[in-house]
């Protein structure tokens, strides 16, 4: 009959019964007919492979909770300074934000909701962050940080330094609080100041290249105590360049750059100590002059080269001399290295003639080619 009304609950299924729009109970599958003349009687038919009841009355079904309603659902009510953990057949499968109520249907998958106290930390345990990297959903629930070797991390919660984090991967929960991390290298790093205009003692301008070479050793110094101690190194470092450049001459930079090296390592590493920087060696890479000082400085070493050319050039034609006044006496004192000498002497006039005539055999040679002294 059209007042009769008829609910089929399937295998699998669970209904919720409602007269007046107002809760009455659970329907188990089955066939179930009601006389309903004024059409008063409602259902809602609920697959249990969705494990979370979507309906709009959960509130109103926790608060009639009672034998019948608690055998089909479990019930997560998440207090507001916790996260809740929702296992399905004991794996992890979803997270729960602080003060989230929610009902799961019993019967086809187990259902165990654990609460996780934010109270005393807000770090996401190693297993839970690894299973909600694997969901792909714990960017969305946590602020996660990998800090690698040589580094320290910095975690900062409501904008206060709460601790340092060794090397490793880490995750923090996001709810509530604004939580913020950072890395700071504490491998040796190398700073370039390059093109410095500056002027000497003696007032010549000149461009200078300078490295160094520092590491941070208190990474909570480094990142409190100054906006970015890499500007603030750089910013020293030009300092102590322009101080220790103005108070030497051109002869003394071009000279002795160690003491120049010195002079800004020791200026530098007094003013960045505190910031728990340490400078391990600062050098300088290049002294660029004008066009026009380049000339002078290169007329005066050619002229300098020059001079000392000169110098060995006479003191080797004084050596040159003597050495020939000395075989002089020699030849003067002894006949037959004078004999000698005149033989040597024909030998290199001989390589140089193609063809020699020699009348009156060997004493035509040795006594009219070539005139002995008697």
């Amino acid at each position: 009959m059209f007042w009769i009304k008829q609910i089929v609950i399937g295998d699998g299924e669970r209904g919720l019964l409602y007269r007046n729009r107002r809760f009455q109970r659970v329907l188990p599958p089955g066939v179930y007919h009601f006389v309903d003349p004024r059409k008063r009687i409602a259902a809602s038919v609920h697959n249990l492979a969705k494990l979370e009841y979507t309906g709009a009355d959960t509130d109103v079904l926790m608060a009639l909770m009672d034998g019948a309603l608690a055998e089909c659902f479990d019930v997560a009510d998440i207090g507001t300074q916790q996260v809740g953990l929702v296992l399905k057949n004991g794996k992890l499968e979803d997270v729960l934000a602080p003060g989230t109520r929610k009902l799961y249907w019993k019967g086809l998958v187990p259902v165990e909701v654990q609460a996780v106290s934010l109270a005393e930390t807000l770090e996401v345990d190693v297993r839970v962050a690894s299973r909600l990297r694997q969901l792909g959903v714990l960017g969305k629930v946590a602020v996660t940080v990998d800090v690698p070797t040589e580094s320290a991390g910095l975690l900062f919660i409501d904008g206060k330094l709460v601790r340092t984090l060794a090397p490793g991967a880490w995750a923090f929960w996001n709810f509530q609080k604004n939580v913020a991390a950072e890395v700071v290298e504490l491998r040796v790093q190398s700073l370039e100041v390059s093109g410095q205009e500056l002027l000497t003692r003696d007032k010549v301008s000149l461009r200078v290249n300078l490295a160094a070479s520092l590491r941070v050793t208190d990474p909570v110094a480094a990142r409190t105590k100054v906006v970015k101690y890499g500007d603030y190194v750089y910013r020293e470092l030009q300092y102590g360049l322009r101080k220790a450049v103005s108070g030497k001459t051109l002869d003394e930079l071009l000279g002795d750059k160690a003491s120049l090296d010195a002079d800004i390592f020791a200026y530098v590493r007094g003013r960045v100590v505190e910031l728990g920087v340490e400078v391990l060696g600062v050098g300088v890479k290049d002294v660029i002059l004008p066009g026009e000082m380049k000339d002078i400085l290169n007329s005066v070493v050619q002229a300098e080269k020059a001079a000392q050319a000169n110098v060995i050039r006479r003191r080797e034609e004084s050596n040159a001399t003597r050495s020939l006044l000395n075989t002089a006496r020699l030849i003067e004192e002894s006949p037959v290295l004078m004999r000698l000498k005149e033989l040597e002497a024909l030998e290199k006039v001989t390589e140089k003639i193609d063809k020699l005539t020699v009348f009156g055999g060997l004493d035509g040679v040795l006594n009219q080619l070539v005139s002995l002294k008697q």
